[in-house]
């Protein structure tokens, strides 16, 4: 088993480079079209996802780095956890007062079909009003 650990390595690493690859956006890949960096992953497994990890796209610099002097975005959009996202917590307040309608609904439904079954019991002649809760 320790004999294939070499080739999984390395199908993880083309495999990780070509993805990385197809996902970045194409202002982001330096010196060679993005077409070439995949052919190139491809082809040479492990020269060529070394290459493309070390000099084939823009790396950002992390928060409170100096920013580069070549004009390019720093950072890519900062993504908010969805307990800090007000547009989420909103859209949950919306779903959650649709729900609690729906439940409304089927709740009073039940009540009705309950007092139903309870008047077929009694024959029908139950003079006794509907009881609401």
């Amino acid at each position: 088993m320790l004999r294939y650990l070499p080739f999984i390595l390395i199908l993880a690493l083309t495999i990780y480079a070509f993805i990385d690859c197809l996902n970045t956006p194409e202002d982001e890949v330096k010196h060679l079209p993005k077409v070439v960096w995949v052919i190139i992953i491809l082809l040479f497994s492990i020269v060529g996802p070394i290459v493309w990890l070390a000099t084939g796209k823009r790396r950002h610099v992390p928060a409170g780095g100096s920013t580069p002097s070549h004009g390019h975005r720093t950072h890519r959009t900062q993504w908010v956890a969805p307990d800090d996202n007000p547009e989420f917590l909103q859209s949950l307040k919306g779903e959650n007062e649709k729900d609690e309608a729906l439940l409304e609904d089927w709740e009073a439904d039940l009540r009705r079909r309950e007092e139903e079954l309870k008047r077929r019991e009694n024959g029908g002649n139950d003079d006794t009003p509907p009881q609401s809760s």
